[in-house]
């Protein structure tokens, strides 16, 4: 039973989150030959402040919150 763990920075919908899901799922069937349901996704939310990238924390990094705020508004 695969047991994966994905973190990301605040700010993803659900509907994100779904889709992610149903690729990792459809992959870990492919490659690992798992049974789909018995892929476990599990996903932890990480404070911006808890991430850096490159030395500079994602709570500063502006890039990095256009990118999530891109994403979040593109599956809205």
């Amino acid at each position: 039973m695969p047991n994966i763990r994905v973190e990301l920075l605040p700010g993803r919908t659900v509907d994100q989150r779904r889709a992610f899901a149903a690729a990792v799922t459809s992959a870990a069937v492919d490659a690992l030959g798992a049974q789909r349901e018995h892929v476990r996704i599990m996903f932890e939310e990480v404070a911006a402040d808890f991430v850096a990238n490159g030395g500079v924390l994602a709570s500063e990094d502006d890039d990095r919150a256009t990118a999530v705020a891109r994403a979040a508004s593109h599956s809205a």
